[in-house]
């Protein structure tokens, strides 16, 4: 029977009127002292791991080119699942994980950095659909989450809140891990939160031994590990949750460089056989893809009879003439007339080696957790939930691949030149490198398309290994042949049509546990998954699902499957276009094509019977609008780029004005000020200096990883330094000849676009503009900044005295923190108006930069000329027309 939570608390059981005035002769009931539980006796342990964008045929344990130790151990101890399903992308996967919903139903039916004001649409988890986590935690479990979180709104990822769908209000005792920024953070320098406080990274790494330096997957499983061998300590008879989702392999791929070069000297098996290769991958994406699928066949992962799809027309082959600056094929406007030639396919080649070792790296680091549980005899009753990938390899690294994610999100992507520039440290810190749309084809093989496109498997089916040792027996190869092995492997395959949302109603059929009608007050949706515990038996190959309808919708892509039928609609717009332009609006009414597939016969989606059966197509068609319906997936929005700026309620409301003070550091850059969004800017600082020849350190950083950054500093030889880094392609820096003298002091950076300039993008750029730097009424520097990023610096932070995570300069390492002095106030005045702006040059910078208004603010009744006033006099008379023209 399901029990309503929080679970109610015991009453007093003792006798009433054994309690007296005093506690002299009055006798407790010290039962009542006990938090609430109703866990079943011998509730296992649930370790539920989850990696991203990572392709079906990626793994050599589901028949692809990397070696992934841990997940090879799980299946050969554990069921492994062919026919499992996400969404297409990773934060409407991730809240269907937890919810046991579906991901409109959870209000996320994109990824939260694009939510919009309808139902399905908000990104805010709803208090009616109470996680996995929280149920288990209310019933007794202890629960953690490392890793991962992108079901929070950035404007909700600050210290002022909200947080009510933080990990910790979303049931889990313990969050360790990276909230939101686009789903993505720097490995070496990560944007680190513990529970809800930000925190710097445990240690810096070392470029000269990166090997044995900080990276964030490892640090997230020592974590792990240190969790749970604390919680065994204290409780061994408490179960626990582990939610363990490293953002790996999601970009930026950024392995410890052995990883790496493991694959460029041929891989796991080519070196422990002593063979001498030249490296995997160069004969590219085409033959990579055919070697899956022949490797999935031959290993009994798919049927033999699957028909390996071809690759789309979109998606250039390893050497066509696609990649070409021929103006006259068909595609040049599409490809953009790249130039590929052998050095850029050596780079492409590396780019898959990188991410392979990414790859295994990850999995490596997965098994260290799971051999700690073993180490405390926890492994017989721990039940292990291995999803490898929130969504189908990702092709959001454009045509050619880059080694700066942020410049190809934002439409910037970096040239071959460029590319080629960062091939020796591809992976390591300062590259936040993304490999090319058709290693994430291959990858996905034997399916069509990828990531995004929720249509086809490329972008929703992922591999799952479950194993269960106490409860879940599996058939062992009695000998190291392959028939042998084979025979085993097919034995513990299980094809049952499953979702993502059927996880949680499955964790909670296992411990006992029905779902809550209501959750703190609130009546809870039900579950929308079901449970496919039928499946771990040894008959399990044969057990019927529990349900048999299923939908999918991202960015207008649908899906429907009912009953061995799917029926599909590709939207058309490409993966890696993300600012593609909405074609709903000239064709509101979704008129895309629609096919049809028989999967008991079509495993891969390869043979369109809608022309044979247009009847069943309809009825296809119908069902998808009534589960639309039903789970508030309209109305379909296929804008991705195109909602990221919507309007959307922050912590700032309509303010233009901040002020900042010592202590304000880990602001997100998502949220932090937007120096960039109107005409200018003024930023200022209130100093009192104590010993003028050690001061430096940092004022103000917003940024620094490959998206760039601004930092307003005092250099090691005592100078103000304004820089700005745009993107990794420029620095500009304007830097004061004169050290900063003891006491107060005032400095600023007031910054103003041109009224005309050169665009130098369709989109994300605004015209090039011009800066003054000033002391103390004194202009010391100024200079053109030539590039400006329309934009936030994401993956990154802003910090008042210091600079975390990845510098904006390459002149100092973090976090530089400012000495020789304190720092009173920051303010950053985002929209200043020409009154503003000559007041600040007026009181900052002498009036040295008053020209621009000299004819608008400038009296014609003057009794003295301008170059015989004073410089206080020239100051009074400017800020006292001002205000006389204000009043009027």
């Amino acid at each position: 029977m399901a029990q309503d939570l929080p679970l109610e608390e015991p009453d007093f059981q003792g006798y009433i009127d054994k309690i007296n005035k005093t506690y002299v002769n009055s006798e407790p009931d010290p039962e009542i002292l006990s938090s609430p539980t109703a866990l079943p006796i011998g509730a296992p342990n649930v370790v539920l791991i989850m990696l991203d964008d990572v392709g079906f045929g990626a793994s050599e344990t589901f028949g692809g080119p990397v070696h992934t130790p841990t997940l090879n151990e799980l299946a050969e101890h554990g069921l492994s699942y062919n026919r499992f399903h996400t969404t297409a992308l990773c934060s409407p996967t991730r809240a269907g994980l937890l919810t046991g919903r579906n991901h409109h139903s959870a209000a996320t039916g994109a990824i939260t950095d694009v939510s919009t004001g309808f139902p399905g649409y908000t990104g805010l988890i709803p208090q009616s659909t109470a996680t996995v986590a929280k149920i288990l935690q209310d019933h007794g479990y202890n629960t953690a989450w490392l890793g991962k979180n992108h079901n929070l709104p950035a404007e909700q990822s600050s210290n002022a809140g909200p947080f009510t769908r933080w990990p910790n209000d979303l049931g889990f005792d313990y969050f360790y891990g990276f909230l939101g920024g686009g789903g993505e953070t720097d490995q070496w320098y990560p944007a680190l939160y513990e529970n809800r406080n930000p925190i710097n990274q445990p240690s810096y790494p070392d470029k000269n031994d990166l090997d044995n330096s900080y990276n964030l997957t490892r640090d997230l499983a020592d974590k792990a590990i240190n969790w749970v061998n604390y919680n065994h300590s204290l409780s061994p008879e408490t179960p626990f949750f582990l939610y363990f989702a490293p953002g790996a392999t999601h970009a930026p791929h950024q392995p410890p460089p052995s990883y790496t070069q493991k694959y460029e000297a041929g891989g796991e098996h080519a070196i422990a056989a002593g063979v001498k290769h030249r490296g995997m991958f160069a004969e590219g994406w085409d033959k990579l893809h055919d070697e899956i699928c022949t490797n999935q066949k031959d290993m009994g992962i798919i049927p033999e009879d699957t028909e390996c799809t071809a690759r789309p027309e979109e998606i250039p082959a390893w050497r066509s003439p696609k990649f070409t600056d021929d103006p006259d094929h068909p595609l040049h406007a599409l490809h953009q007339g790249i130039r590929v030639n052998h050095e850029y396919r050596e780079l492409m080649t590396k780019q898959m080696q990188t991410y392979a070792g990414f790859l295994e790296y990850t999995d490596e680091q997965v098994g260290r957790v799971l051999e700690a549980i073993d180490d405390l005899g926890e492994k017989e009753n721990t039940l292990v939930i291995y999803i490898v990938g929130d969504n189908g390899a990702s092709a959001e690294g454009g045509l050619i691949g880059g080694c700066n994610m942020s410049a190809t999100y934002v439409g910037l992507d970096f040239t071959t030149d460029e590319n080629l520039a960062c091939k020796d440290e591809w992976g390591n810190p300062g590259t936040t490198p993304h490999y090319a749309v058709g290693w994430a084809w291959a990858l996905d093989a034997p399916f069509r398309w990828t990531k995004q496109i929720a249509s086809y498997f490329g972008g929703t089916r992922n591999p799952m290994v479950v194993s269960w040792p106490k409860h879940i027996k599996v058939q062992m190869s009695n000998s190291k042949d392959d028939r042998s092995v084979k025979e085993a492997r097919i034995a513990n395959l299980r094809d049952q049509f499953l979702h993502v949302i059927d996880v949680a109603p499955t964790i909670l059929d296992i411990v006992g546990i029905e779902p809550p009608e209501y959750v703190n007050g609130i009546e809870q949706k039900p579950i929308e998954g079901a449970s496919f515990v039928n499946t771990f038996g040894s008959d399990g190959a044969d057990a019927i699902p529990l349900r048999d309808t299923q939908y999918f919708e991202m960015f207008a892509n649908r899906g429907i499957y009912h009953d061995g039928w799917m029926a599909s609609s590709f939207h058309g717009q490409l993966p890696w276009d993300i600012f593609a332009k909405s074609t709903l609006k000239e064709n509101p009414e979704l008129e895309d094509e629609w096919e049809l597939f028989n999967l008991d016969k079509d495993f891969s989606q390869n043979n369109n019977l809608a022309a044979a059966f247009p009847e069943k197509l309809q009825e296809m068609k119908a069902l998808f609008d009534r589960e639309a319906e039903k789970y508030d997936v309209y109305p379909i929005d296929d804008r991705f780029g195109g909602r990221v700026n919507l309007d959307r309620p922050t912590v700032w409301e309509d303010r233009t004005k901040f002020t900042f003070y010592p202590g304000a550091v880990f602001l997100p850059g998502d949220i932090a000020p937007n120096i960039a969004e109107n005409n200018g800017y003024i930023i200022t600082a209130d100093l009192n200096i104590t010993e003028p020849r050690q001061v430096k350190g940092v004022i103000l950083a917003s940024g620094g990883g490959d998206t760039g950054g601004y930092s307003l500093y005092v250099n090691k030889n005592q100078k103000l330094v304004f820089e700005y880094k745009y993107l990794n392609r420029k620095r500009t820096k304007i830097r004061s000849k004169e050290k900063l003298k003891n006491g107060l002091n005032q400095v600023s950076f007031s910054f103003k676009f041109d009224d005309e300039g050169p665009i130098q993008s369709k989109i994300n750029l605004k015209p090039t503009g011009s800066g003054d730097l000033c002391v103390n009424g004194k202009q010391v520097a100024s200079g053109d900044i030539p590039a400006i990023l329309d934009g936030n610096f994401m993956m990154d932070s802003q910090d008042v005295g210091m600079d975390m995570r990845f510098p904006v300069s390459k002149h100092y390492e973090p976090p530089f923190e400012f000495t020789g002095g304190e720092i009173k106030n920051v303010t950053i005045n985002i929209d200043p108006s020409k009154y503003e702006y000559a007041l600040a040059s007026a009181q900052y910078c002498g009036g040295l930069e008053i020209a621009p208004y000299e004819e608008e603010f400038t009296s014609s009744e003057q009794t003295k000329s301008e170059d015989k006033l004073s410089h206080g006099e020239l100051t009074d008379r400017i800020i006292q027309e001002i205000v006389e023209r204000l009043e009027k």
